[in-house]
């Protein structure tokens, strides 16, 4: 079981990338977001999914690493990037865009995200970047509200 909880904690290997670990899971998460239907409920029911399976990885994967929230664990930044195009109307340019606000917003983690971070266990792994992505959520519908006030429509 800890093999399995390990492959989904980590991306099945993504996070065993070297350098910017979170970036690449951001990247898979994407390519998740790729290859799902571009319905509400489909997306929902997958980020529902990831969080509940995040949750329970992300602690297995504490204790095999014997840290907190170790770098190796990105299964919720493929959650995060599934919340941040959530019912958002974008093509490739404004998933990239998406994808940037949500790396930003991982990165300096505002509050309420900051805190979030200090549940237990895989719960607050998973819950941090969650609100990160909220608010990578709500800054992609700005600029894309933004930009089509504007008459751009490349987004």
């Amino acid at each position: 079981m800890s093999f399995v909880a390990l492959a989904i904690a980590t991306a099945f290997g993504v996070g065993y990338i070297p350098f910017a670990p979170g970036t690449f899971g951001s990247l898979a998460g994407l390519l998740v977001w790729a290859l799902l239907p571009h319905d509400w409920a489909s997306q929902l029911a997958v980020i529902v999914v990831l969080f509940v399976a995040g949750s329970w990885s992300a602690s297995a994967a504490e204790r095999h690493f014997q840290s907190t929230d170790p770098s190796y664990v990105v299964i919720d930044e493929v959650m995060g990037m599934l919340v941040t195009l959530w019912m958002v109307p974008v093509g490739w340019a404004g998933a990239i865009l998406g994808f940037l606000c949500f790396r930003l917003f991982d990165v300096i983690k505002p509050y309420p995200a900051n805190r979030l971070e200090d549940l237990h266990g895989g719960v607050g792994v998973m819950a941090d970047d969650g609100m990160a992505a909220v608010y990578a959520n709500l800054a992609l519908r700005a600029t894309l509200f933004i930009a089509a006030s504007l008459g751009w429509s490349a987004l």
